[in-house]
């Protein structure tokens, strides 16, 4: 019989001094620390280089709702219910309805530059980076071009690690879990 190991959410002063630092300044941005930063902080160079990679990546070249239907789109692909539940909350935040970041979820959303990214996102997530050469051609005919190609996949990667991360620790998810 498997068992799963939880790890356990660590209090601000279970961590060293550099995680409690970005932890206040968390809890200053959002109002909170999500439980899963929380537990990246275990690490505090791999929560600060998250962070600071996360918050960066993609932003010269996709809106935020681009981006969240992106993060929507891999969490949905590597089933990560963390993921899914906290960037359903943001995506309703930058504007979609829960219809659609249903829609985004399945890749089935109508608007087409939405449904390209949603496409390529679930592809790249589900076949290791790969995807189908008609789906790469859609992005492109799109309009997006080679940097806007590389920003996806450093979104894909980002969203990638707190999907792993989650599906790792399975942390309480502090956020409303999703259908």
């Amino acid at each position: 019989m498997e068992t799963l190991t939880n790890i356990a959410v660590p209090t601000r002063d279970q961590v060293n001094s550099e995680s409690q630092a970005i932890f206040d300044q968390l809890k200053k941005q959002l109002g909170m620390v999500p439980n899963l930063y929380a537990t990246i902080g275990y690490s505090s160079s791999a929560l600060s280089a998250f962070l600071a990679f996360s918050g960066s990546v993609g932003k010269e070249t996709f809106s935020n709702k681009e981006i969240e239907a992106i993060k929507l789109a891999v969490s949905e692909a590597n089933n990560c219910i963390y993921c899914k539940s906290a960037h359903t909350a943001l995506a309703k935040m930058n504007g979609f309805s829960e219809e659609e970041t249903l829609q985004i979820r399945n890749a089935t959303i109508k608007d087409e530059k939405l449904n390209v990214l949603t496409s390529l996102a679930k592809q790249v997530a589900e076949k290791a980076g790969h995807a189908d050469e008609s789906v790469k051609e859609r992005f492109f005919k799109a309009g997006y071009d080679a940097k806007a190609l590389i920003d996806f996949v450093a979104i894909v990667a980002a969203v990638t690690f707190t999907n792993y991360a989650h599906a790792l620790t399975n942390v309480e998810v502090d956020f409303p879990i999703v259908k």
